[in-house]
């Protein structure tokens, strides 16, 4: 089947077998789009002290704290009230804090 064809008629002109031709090409082309996202690196930084409390597992008072004692220091941008925080600097510096 030529799936560019199937994809120009409309959805109530498929047959059964055309709509699950297309919807095997699809997942397929999903499963491979989600392969490259993954390969992709999840973000580096958090935001805010609600993005610490996520980074550590713990409450916003307990990033706050975290935060204020110093131990993360370099892992922090901060401009005005926004918080930038590098998430692998942050983590690396907790530990050796330890």
């Amino acid at each position: 089947m030529n799936l560019e064809a199937i994809k120009e008629k409309a959805l109530f002109q498929l047959t059964a077998k055309e709509f699950l031709f297309l919807q095997k090409n699809v997942e397929k082309t999903n499963s491979d789009q989600k392969d490259s996202e993954a390969k992709i690196t999840p973000t580096k930084y958090v935001y805010g002290l609600r993005g610490i409390a996520n980074l550590i597992g713990g409450s916003i008072s307990k990033a706050s704290r975290l935060k204020k004692s110093g131990v993360i220091k370099d892992a922090i941008i901060q401009d005005g009230r926004k918080i930038i925080v590098d998430s692998e600097l942050a983590l690396e510096l907790i530990k050796k804090s330890k």
